[in-house]
């Protein structure tokens, strides 16, 4: 390997993903704005849930049972109904997401020694607030209840029995279940995935529809050398992308950092160059630029669906799961979650980290072999 014929070149790459500027800017200013949304806008601890709710029983003891649930900040009161037939059709057009029904004898009944129904009714068709919903009112049923019982107790002069199972709960790493947190590793293996793979995959069918790659080709310059010097400009670009995720993630949302930064990085390296591997591969089967992006951005949504950025993995159906290990972004997220948020070492992320080696080990020598058979003569 020549790195003086290799130098000539790299410097020609920079400079002419240099004079870009405009892509350069939408490169490095993508992170900045996907951060944003996806920490601002996106939210899965679903609060503040539109609710009607139809009390039959106005008396103090319903009032307290509202005055849970808005206190939890889960349940919204939009309105009070007169009928069952205004929560059907308030829920049903989607005015509101749950309904809440107390029944006439509803403080009677927990006055006593009877069990009172409270109906919640629940609209389904969203997953994430429909599960939001059902588990904040299960608890607060089950809190009111406890409370109920303790104050019959309390009348008869005795103490209510205690609970045989003490759950103590701890909640480590984001114990205020904080999204952006969780999003900030997965939106950065993403951004790497969006703008890496097509910038590359395009710059090579430019040049070979230019001509110029074909005089490239007629050098003293090995295939190998060709494509690791054209790589370079972009890992430059896909760490200065990193670099300005994580200032956004530690500063805005004020994201702890609690693992070795040089481990991270050096880490990255290798998720950097799986993305460029497979971008060369797309290159080879491109015929024209459009072909080459219509293949990058094929594997955008496997990669946002299969990889664990928004659903775990360990949720996703095993033959999918399969699927979703063949992108290097699995991988990466894992290794960005350990390292920032849990402080691992590279003792928790090896695996990870093998995994991504072979990857390129695989991919850019298939790249290398497909790369001589579609444009060298």
């Amino acid at each position: 390997m020549n790195f003086k014929r290799m130098h000539a070149l790299i410097v020609k790459e920079f400079i002419q993903l240099l004079r870009d500027k405009i892509s350069l800017a939408i490169v490095l200013t993508m992170p900045i704005a996907q951060l944003l949304i996806f920490g601002f806008a996106i939210n899965t601890d679903i609060k503040h849930l539109p609710t009607i709710v139809f009390d039959q029983s106005k008396t103090q003891a319903s009032r307290e049972f509202i005055s849970s649930m808005v206190a939890s900040n889960y349940f919204n009161i939009h309105k009070y109904a007169n009928s069952m037939k205004e929560v059907n059709r308030s829920v049903a057009a989607g005015d509101t997401r749950v309904g809440i029904i107390f029944p006439p004898d509803y403080a009677d009944r927990i006055n006593g020694d009877k069990r009172s129904d409270v109906q919640v009714i629940i609209d389904a068709t969203e997953n994430m607030s429909a599960s939001s919903a059902l588990s904040s009112a299960q608890s607060i049923g089950i809190i009111k209840g406890q409370e109920i019982i303790g104050r019959k107790f309390a009348r008869l002069g005795a103490m209510p029995p205690l609970n045989p199972i003490d759950l103590r709960i701890r909640l480590w790493y984001n114990p205020d279940f904080v999204t952006s947190w969780s999003m900030v590793p997965g939106v950065m293996g993403l951004l790497l995935v969006i703008t890496l793979v097509p910038m590359l995959a395009t710059a090579i069918v430019r040049e070979n529809e230019q001509g110029t790659l074909e005089q490239l080709l007629v050098t003293p310059m090995r295939v190998n050398e060709l494509l690791i010097s054209k790589i370079i400009p972009y890992i430059v670009v896909g760490y200065l992308q990193v670099i300005v995720s994580i200032i956004v993630g530690v500063f805005v949302f004020d994201m702890p950092f609690l693992g070795s930064v040089p481990l991270f990085f050096a880490l990255t390296f290798f998720y950097v160059v799986a993305n460029l591997s497979l971008g060369i591969m797309f290159s080879c089967f491109s015929a024209n630029q459009t072909q080459a992006i219509q293949m990058s951005t094929f594997i955008i949504l496997p990669c946002t669906l299969l990889s664990g950025f928004i659903f775990p993995i360990e949720s996703i159906p095993s033959f999918f799961r399969m699927i979703g290990k063949c992108f290097p972004i699995t991988y990466y997220i894992s290794i960005t979650r350990q390292i920032i948020l849990k402080g691992g070492g590279l003792e928790y992320v090896w695996q990870d980290t093998l995994c991504l080696a072979v990857f390129i080990l695989i991919m850019f020598t298939a790249a290398v072999m497909m790369f001589k058979r579609r444009f060298v003569p």
